[in-house]
């Protein structure tokens, strides 16, 4: 299922359901809640990408100590 494929009347009509189902009061509480966990996980993938990409300088740099 391709996700690109939705379109702008689609996201409307998703947000509709959604704001049917929660109410206009639980809105920002969602919408925070997922601004955090969005912010949270691109936090911990950089420091992963960073992690990995230390990782490989050092080993880079052990094989040229060897040769």
């Amino acid at each position: 299922m391709n996700f690109a494929a939705i379109g702008v009347p689609g996201l409307l009509i998703i947000l509709v359901i959604i704001l049917m189902l929660f109410g206009p009061r639980k809105l920002p509480e969602i919408g925070g809640a997922v601004g955090k966990t969005l912010s949270e996980f691109k936090k911990s993938a950089k420091d992963v990408m960073d992690d990995e990409e230390t990782d490989t300088k050092k080993a880079s740099e052990a094989e040229k100590r060897v040769d």
